[in-house]
């Protein structure tokens, strides 16, 4: 019997890549199989990103791209072709990254996963009483009627007046536009009683004397301009403040002109406000105090969407369940005539509960949510996907996760890969590396130093690799044998934020204190709602860095200072020359080193600036030299490198080096210096912060998963770090869920002993040789178990 001929198309089973270099890639060329989970690996900055977002997804993206339209494609970013040879056999990728989710206030859990889509569509079908279609249940939509006559024209020429009307049934609260929260305006924040229009009455940030938006109101008519805002009428003083939108001229052209808060309420607490510039944010903090609507309770939702129920349950019961209680209610719902729509929602449900996010409910903020959240909940989404045989693309998805919910997510990876897809995984933590296909080891260091394959092939081949992945795959800590003796507490008492009991707890001073417990169980909540605003506590945590897109580590630590001062000294100019954003700036960038269009109508695209070729600096000031490198080229160059480089010789640079040697103690020796802080991850913003602080008169240091993005290897060095902050005297608190980290603390506290409503108690505190004696004696929580497997006998 003959075997039938390969089809042709079944050739087509790799993702080749040739030539790729793409930021500190070195020619690398690899190929990939389709329908398998690869993992990337290699120390923080080897290029796993480089090779797998910048160079594989993004020429699949700009493809794809290319297929739309001209018309659609003038509203999209138009990004270069990567750095490569050659790639084949590429399919469309969908990238699953740890951004935060948008900053749409409207946005929540529900609306992000379609979840609170199909519970409208069931209450709309059985709720009692039934109000009407989904839109009813939707706190997007208002309600609205109207009535009016028009004229029809008929076929013989006539016209006929006819009276029609309409009516639009919506969930949205009135009172708070479908927000949950309303804001009370404090109006001395908005305006100097003392002062006229013209003389700057105005303090909204972005109202200058002379602008446009002081004309606005100055040339309106209804208000006078040269007067004092005590002086004015009661119906001036309203016409200024609160006017409803009127139709006026505006020199010689019809404006809309509205009231002075009405019209700072719609173009700042539109936005999110973690997404708001930092002054910006200031002043809405200043001028506005967020309470909880109390005409729907919070619940966005018109008391008519409220009143329909399904076995007892409003919609908003329902979107204020704890995620994992939900599932149960809509498993034990009754409906055969909805079971598709029911099978449905109970298993986007289940996938949520089954990526550790079953604490969540659906109306929480989807702002609210942190970079790990936010990936599984874009994660969840694609599991019920009918897409097959695309790539996807993660980025260290078990980021936030306990040793406990990692199992979890790499039955979710494998299930993607068995539907018949590609999925490409950058990740460090062992438990992930042993389930793939295939591993690709980057190094064989950081930045300049890696940019190479070191490693390809299987799991247990990588284990006996000369690797620093393969050296460090099976480590295994040791419980130190002495702890530190405590120099005092910090209490903490009847701590009852969020899921939290009334809890009470110690955390000792002058050691390093560990916080653990699954995703959920309450630690940040116990820690940052405990800790925060205390003397001499630092909180270091991984959300963003205040400043622009031009702000970089260099500036943001302090370092630029002395450099451009070094600078100025061996060329005998002055300093400014060699700032970006002062003097020595390119004309036609402004130091920026990149063009960018922010047009609105479409997504901001950067283009390298032609003139300076992205060096951001002038031609003649480049000229200028220390060391035998110019301003651009420091500004090019690794952390690590800098720290050789002002450590001795002409250079030599005293100030330099003790910013240098801080960076590179927190493990960003790879970084650039004049890197864009926005392109950083949420673990590189935290230890960049936490350089920072470290040179300051802090006593309680509190880190956020300070080993998020790290390498196994470079987990040492973090800990040698930590150790010898202890040693100078202060506290390290830090919540994490890494057992070297857990084996290395000298107390453990321990948040649980599950998820939301089943977890905010501490169900363990003391020593970790006493957790994992307990583990082995059969008396353990969750993380007792995984801790005393983890360590060495």
């Amino acid at each position: 019997m003959t075997s039938p001929q390969t089809h042709p198309a079944d050739a087509h089973s790799l993702i080749r890549v040739q030539g790729a270099r793409e930021n500190n890639l070195r020619d690398v060329s690899i190929d990939l199989p389709k329908r398998r989970l690869t993992v990337f690996t290699g120390l923080s900055g080897s290029g796993k990103s480089s090779l797998v977002f910048d160079t594989i997804a993004a020429e699949s993206r700009r493809l794809v791209n290319e297929t739309y339209s001209s018309f659609l494609q003038g509203f999209m970013p138009s990004p270069q072709r990567p750095d490569v040879d050659r790639l084949e056999g590429l399919t469309t990728a969908i990238i699953v990254d740890q951004e935060r989710m948008g900053s749409n206030p409207r946005s929540t859990v529900g609306t992000a996963t379609d979840a609170n889509a199909m519970l409208r569509i069931l209450f709309s079908k059985a709720g009692s009483p039934h109000i009407g279609p989904a839109n009813a249940f939707s706190f997007n939509i208002a309600s609205a009627s109207g009535a009016g006559a028009l004229t029809v024209e008929q076929p013989d020429g006539s016209t006929k007046r006819e009276r029609r009307s309409f009516t639009v049934q919506g969930g949205m609260c009135v009172r708070c536009e479908g927000l949950g929260v309303v804001h009370d305006a404090d109006l001395t924040q908005f305006y100097d009683e003392n002062l006229s229009l013209d003389e700057g009455a105005i303090t909204i940030p972005g109202y200058k004397p002379g602008g446009w938006s002081v004309r606005y109101y100055a040339e309106s008519g209804l208000v006078p301009a040269d007067v004092p805002i005590r002086d004015f009428t009661p119906q001036q003083l309203h016409d200024f403040l609160h006017s409803e939108p009127r139709k006026v001229k505006f020199r010689g052209i019809n404006s809309t002109y509205e009231g002075l808060v009405p019209k700072t309420r719609k173009s700042m607490l539109s936005k999110d406000r973690e997404s708001m510039q930092p002054h910006i944010r200031e002043f809405v903090d200043r001028a506005f105090t967020y309470v909880r609507c109390p005409e729907c309770d919070g619940t966005r939702l018109n008391a008519t969407a409220r009143s329909s129920l399904v076995d007892g349950i409003s919609l908003a019961d329902a979107c204020a369940m704890q995620i994992s209680d939900l599932e149960q209610w809509v498993a034990g719902l009754s409906l055969p005539e909805l079971a598709p729509l029911v099978d449905g929602l109970r298993e986007l449900l289940h996938g949520l509960v089954d990526l550790g996010l079953g604490y969540l409910s659906l109306d929480r903020s989807s702002g609210s949510l942190s970079g790990g959240e936010a990936q599984r909940i874009k994660m969840v989404r694609q599991l019920g996907s009918p897409l097959t045989d695309v790539t996807y693309v993660f980025d260290e998805p078990t980021t936030g996760l306990h040793p406990h919910d990692i199992d979890r997510m790499n039955r979710l990876l494998l299930r993607l890969r068995d539907k018949g897809n590609t999925v490409l995984v950058v990740e460090h933590k062992p438990e992930t590396i042993a389930i793939a296909d295939l591993v690709v080891d980057l190094g064989p260091g950081p930045g300049a130093r890696g940019g190479e394959l070191v490693f390809t092939g299987t799991v247990e081949e990588l284990a006996s690799a000369d690797t620093p992945t393969g050296r460090h795959l099976h480590d295994r800590a040791r419980l130190k044998p002495a702890v530190r003796e405590r120099t005092g507490v910090l209490e903490i008492r009847g701590a009852d934020l969020h899921n939290l009991r009334d809890v009470d707890v110690d955390l000792p001073t002058g050691t390093l204190t560990v916080v653990t417990g699954v995703a959920g169980s309450g630690k940040s909540s116990l820690i940052h709602g405990s800790l925060a605003g205390r003397e001499g506590v630092v909180i270091v945590d991984q959300g963003a860095i205040r400043g622009s897109r031009r702000s970089n580590p260099a500036t943001y630590t302090g370092l630029l200072e002395p450099v451009r001062k070094a600078f100025a000294k061996a060329n005998g100019v002055k300093p400014a020359l060699f700032s970006p954003n002062s003097e020595g700036a390119c004309p036609s960038c402004r130091g920026a080193g990149v063009i960018y269009s922010d047009v609105p109508t479409m997504a901001g695209v950067a283009v390298p600036c032609e003139v300076c070729e992205g060096r951001r600096f002038q031609a003649e000031v480049l000229e200028y030299r220390l060391g035998g490198k110019d301003i651009s080229e420091v500004l090019l160059m690794p952390a690590a490198a800098a720290l050789e480089f002002f450590s001795a010789g002409e250079a030599k640079v005293p100030a330099a080096v003790r910013i240098l040697r801080r960076l590179v103690d927190v493990g960003l020796g790879y970084i650039a210096l004049g890197q864009p802080l926005t392109t950083l991850s949420g673990g590189e913003r935290q230890r960049l912060k936490l350089a920072v602080h470290m040179a300051g008169e802090g006593e309680v240091y509190v880190l956020d998963e300070p080993t998020t993005g790290l390498h196994l290897a470079d987990v040492e060095a973090m800990l040698a770090m930590l150790d010898r902050l202890v040693d100078s005297g202060r506290t390290v608190i830090a919540i994490e869920h890494h057992q070297a980290v857990m084996a290395h603390a000298d107390w453990l506290v321990d948040v649980g002993p599950g998820a939301g409503h089943d977890g905010g108690t501490v169900v363990f505190e003391g020593t970790p040789a006493d957790l994992v004696a307990q583990a082995r004696a059969g008396e353990s929580t969750l993380t007792g178990a995984h801790l005393a497997e983890y360590v060495q006998s």
